[in-house]
């Protein structure tokens, strides 16, 4: 039975009905729509528009529903519908009688799916945020347990200065925070009722929408009639989160499929999250790594296909907005696996601190602590950048580093060369103390990072995360 069909006569074509259904992909939408269809069936009956039995029936028809999509696995294997708010209806009327069609009564599927969706959402806003933090406390636990692990930090890819293993970590526990943050606020914007809406319009009979909203476990009620039914900025939003938070997981697959490739050997994935190759015997290959670079093209695709979307339509609702469901479900699902399995990634990732500090050896990282050395002493930057300058282009060309070079050698480039000044070239540790300003890898600030990043992840694990009545 469709829900419009008293204004069509004669049969449609097969295909087109094979073309437009969405009960394969609206289907994971079922408990969010029971949940909608008791709340609003109860407030039908404050409303003095259902009798207290009708109400009853109803409940109980819809908790039947229920329990058969609990127990019943799979529920919706074989069903016809259209849709999963057909498929309850049609299935209530089956189980209770023709109050059933009382259900539909000054409401539209615009405001029920929006609703729906919006519990859809405002759940997965509170699986991702679980997800998220296991991986900031694995970034603060390798922080903390590799403290004093110097390496070389890079820019351009090229060996820049000495940093701190752990201050690299937590680098990317500031993006991944942001991050969390991000889902925080889009749930304030997602945190409103549509039900009450009408199809466009507003319903015309006295429902308590404030009320509604409290029994669905909403902070309001949405205000404008025509947007909310037609709204789905919320979803280009969360989907928004989800691409900067997989760009942020690629960025950290990237560096970390870098640092274990042999020619580093910073880092060792456990070989639960590498794979070999069925060809050559020794390859030990970071595909976990690689799956979540790749699948980061993946969720940016969808928001991509979400924003195209919505573009062009006017108000209110189109049917267009049939197409939010799969780019939403496949992005927020494909995030939260990757944070997943890079929590686990990062909690079982061995660090070579032998290997990072033999690379700071290379690569002249002490080329800028010379320079502010010579600055301390009265030179103007820019000359002892010139000077520094020059010194590098000559190891280079001799293929020694500053360790290998004569007093004589270093003097023609500068003059006021002396032990302190060759004690500043060769040891990184020094740079690392150097550095000691709020935010800095200086070892006493990165331990002031540790404790607050320490203490951000205790916080979040103590709250407890948004669930639905569902």
């Amino acid at each position: 039975m469709k829900l419009w069909g008293g204004r069509f006569s004669g049969r449609g074509d097969p295909d087109f009905e094979r073309f437009s259904e969405s009960f394969s992909v609206d289907q994971r939408l079922v408990m969010y729509d029971l949940a909608v269809n008791q709340a609003y069936v109860r407030a039908l009956g404050r409303a003095g528009v259902l009798r207290p039995a009708e109400v009853r029936k109803i409940t109980r028809g819809l908790e039947t529903l229920r329990h058969y999509v609990t127990h019943r696995r799979p529920w919706a294997s074989g069903q016809p519908a259209e849709d999963v708010h057909t498929w309850v209806e049609n299935r209530l009327e089956r189980a209770v009688g023709v109050v059933a069609r009382k259900l539909r009564t000054g409401r539209s599927r615009n405001d029920l799916v929006a609703t729906a969706m919006r519990l859809y959402a405002k759940d997965a806003i509170a699986g991702l945020r679980e997800a998220m933090t296991g991986v900031l406390a694995a970034l603060v636990d390798q922080a903390r347990r590799h403290s004093s692990v110097i390496m070389p930090g890079y820019t351009h890819w090229q060996p820049a200065q000495p940093i701190l293993w752990s201050h690299y970590l937590l680098a990317y526990f500031e993006m991944f925070r942001r991050d969390r943050d991000r889902l925080e606020d889009c749930l304030r914007r997602v945190d409103e009722l549509p039900m009450g809406a009408g199809a466009l319009a507003g319903t015309g009979f006295a429902i308590d929408r404030e009320n509604l909203a409290r029994q669905l476990g909403f902070g309001r009620a949405a205000r404008n009639s025509l947007d909310v039914t037609s709204d789905r900025d919320f979803v280009a939003e969360l989907l928004f989160v989800c691409a900067l938070i997989m760009a942020h997981l690629s960025r950290l697959a990237e560096d970390l499929i870098m640092f274990s490739t042999p020619a580093l050997g910073f880092v060792e994935l456990a070989e639960a999250y590498s794979t070999g190759s069925s060809l050559m015997p020794q390859k030990k290959n970071p595909d976990s790594l690689e799956l979540i670079r790749g699948r980061s093209a993946r969720v940016l695709g969808r928001l991509t296909s979400m924003l195209a979307l919505l573009k062009g339509l006017p108000l209110a609702y189109n049917r267009d907005l049939q197409e939010d469901k799969e780019p939403l479900f496949d992005g927020v699902d494909t995030t939260r696996s990757a944070l997943v399995i890079a929590a686990r990634v990062l909690q079982t990732l061995h660090a070579r601190a032998d290997r990072m500090k033999a690379a700071t050896s290379e690569g002249f990282l002490t080329a800028t602590d010379i320079a502010e050395e010579l600055v301390r002493r009265g030179m103007p930057f820019s000359e002892a950048h010139e000077r520094v300058g020059r010194l590098v282009r000559y190891c280079a060309e001799q293929q020694r580093g500053f360790a290998q070079l004569s007093e004589t050698e270093v003097r023609q480039f500068i003059p006021q060369w002396d032990a302190r000044l060759r004690e500043v070239a060769l040891r990184p540790e020094a740079a690392l103390r150097r550095r000691d300003v709020t935010g800095g890898t200086a070892p006493r600030q990165v331990r002031r990072q540790i404790r607050a990043a320490e203490r951000t992840v205790a916080m979040l694990r103590s709250r407890v995360g948004h669930r639905n009545p569902v």
